[in-house]
């Protein structure tokens, strides 16, 4: 919801590729695989990962809730826990945020879960391509 970059856009569509996830939900100010820079840096992930543009993750996501998804965000929150916990992923779906300003407090508020990155150095944080990759990886463990 609300990347900025197209950059780590693309990247997080060839780690969703590379992981095995089903679906790509572009949301808001989000650049889509219209955009060029993305489907330079996806290297044609946004062929083989279906995806879908929707402008209000708010109403996304309540909808997915309804469906029988649970929402899991990756996000540094007082209700956050470590990654490496044990997780049930089945019928889930994975938020990642704004570079700056992280996860719109509305969508944590509808979350199952929260997941952070336990940080080691001085950075409260990893480049939001970066961090859907080590989340990736650990969800599908």
């Amino acid at each position: 919801d609300n990347i900025r970059s197209a950059w780590n856009v693309g990247s997080i569509f060839r780690s969703a590729d590379g992981f095995g996830f089903r679906h790509i939900y572009v949301c808001g100010i989000t650049p889509s695989p219209e955009n060029e820079a993305v489907t330079k840096t996806s290297l044609g992930a946004e062929d083989s990962v279906p995806w879908s543009y929707h402008k209000d993750a708010v109403k996304l996501v309540k909808g997915l809730r309804k469906e029988g998804w649970r929402i899991l965000a990756l996000e540094e929150h007082d209700r956050a826990l470590a990654i490496d916990t044990d997780l049930k992923i089945e019928n889930s779906v994975l938020i990642v945020g704004n570079e700056v300003t992280g996860v719109d407090p509305e969508l944590l508020d509808l979350c199952d879960k929260i997941l952070h990155i336990p940080m080691r150095g001085d950075k409260k944080s990893f480049n939001v391509a970066v961090a859907f990759a080590i989340a990736a990886y650990a969800v599908h463990r």
